[in-house]
């Protein structure tokens, strides 16, 4: 259930001081949006069930459940986890920092607060929420099997045929404490060096891939049933292309460079660009981005 607000943006306001709320309400207000008050988390929780903000900001330190925790939670709720949240307080220790960020915040503003500056930073974080909803939503209708983890390994989303896969995949806890270590070391490398990893029993196995990572710095993955068939075979069959092209063009998706693939392959990097001329004439499209997007679409499907 949302809110109608007459077309303006709607802030939730969570803090435990007038004074600043004043001030959050004038700043809000002059910068064009409405604005709705929760003095504790919790009753900014309950308003949740009935509201969906455009953005929140969320005071962290609050006498009972502090910003930290309430943060948590509605990151940990499917229909609250994409609206953004911004801290506001007079904490700027870097360790504070650090957890409001860890806890799902995309920014974190420290009094005292400049208007112009918060509703610009506003502005910015709605519009990255708005593209990254519609961008799910592609996703969705395309059936795609895409998810993002946080960096302490829970799903931040997950698009529906990615939930159709782990259904089975993470039904024991097993499967949930191996994808927690795998983002974590995954989080420290980069996308193109990044180990795949399988899940699940026996005849029902996901496989997870590192596809990048989103704005908010969530790690972006591709999920898909594990299949025996070296990739390029399968690259080959579904491409039409030949064995040794489809070679060129998996690594190709994997980041490497014309010089990386002749290594691995042990070819020169000439003839490695004349695959790559070949696989872009027999698979129609422009450039390497675009042939590494489809090599990774028919991989995942």
């Amino acid at each position: 259930m949302t809110t109608s607000t007459g077309g303006r943006d709607l802030a939730l306001l969570v803090d435990d001081s007038p004074e600043t709320l004043s001030m959050l309400i004038d700043a809000i207000e002059a910068g064009g949006m409405s604005a709705l008050v929760a003095r504790d988390g919790q009753t900014a929780l309950d308003l949740l069930e009935r509201i969906t903000p455009d953005i929140i900001l969320l005071d962290a330190m609050m006498p009972g459940m502090d910003g930290f925790e309430c943060c948590r939670q509605i990151k940990a709720r499917p229909a609250t986890a994409g609206i953004p949240v911004i801290f506001i307080t007079g904490l700027s220790e870097s360790g504070h920092v650090l957890e409001g960020l860890r806890a799902g915040g995309v920014d974190y503003i420290t009094k005292p607060i400049n208007p112009d500056v918060l509703n610009a930073r506003i502005a910015v974080h709605i519009a990255n929420a708005r593209l990254l909803e519609e961008a799910r939503g592609a996703l969705d209708v395309g059936g795609r099997a895409v998810a993002a983890l946080r960096p302490d390994g829970c799903f931040a989303w997950v698009s529906p045929r990615a939930l159709e896969l782990l259904a089975d995949a993470m039904s024991d806890e097993a499967g949930v404490r191996a994808v927690m270590a795998w983002t974590a070391t995954t989080m420290e490398r980069a996308t193109s060096d990044a180990e795949e990893l399988c899940i699940g029993p026996k005849g029902a196995q996901v496989r997870l891939s590192a596809i990048g990572r989103t704005a908010s710095g969530d790690l972006l993955v591709g999920l898909a049933t594990v299949d025996d068939t070296p990739a390029a075979v399968r690259l080959s069959r579904s491409l039409n292309i030949t064995l040794r092209e489809a070679e060129v063009l998996y690594w190709l998706s994997q980041g490497k460079s014309n010089r990386d693939i002749a290594d691995i392959l042990g070819l020169s990097p000439r003839t490695v660009m004349k695959h790559v001329e070949q696989i872009l004439a027999k698979t129609h499209v422009e450039n390497r981005t675009a042939a590494a997007s489809l090599c990774l679409r028919h991989l995942m499907g």
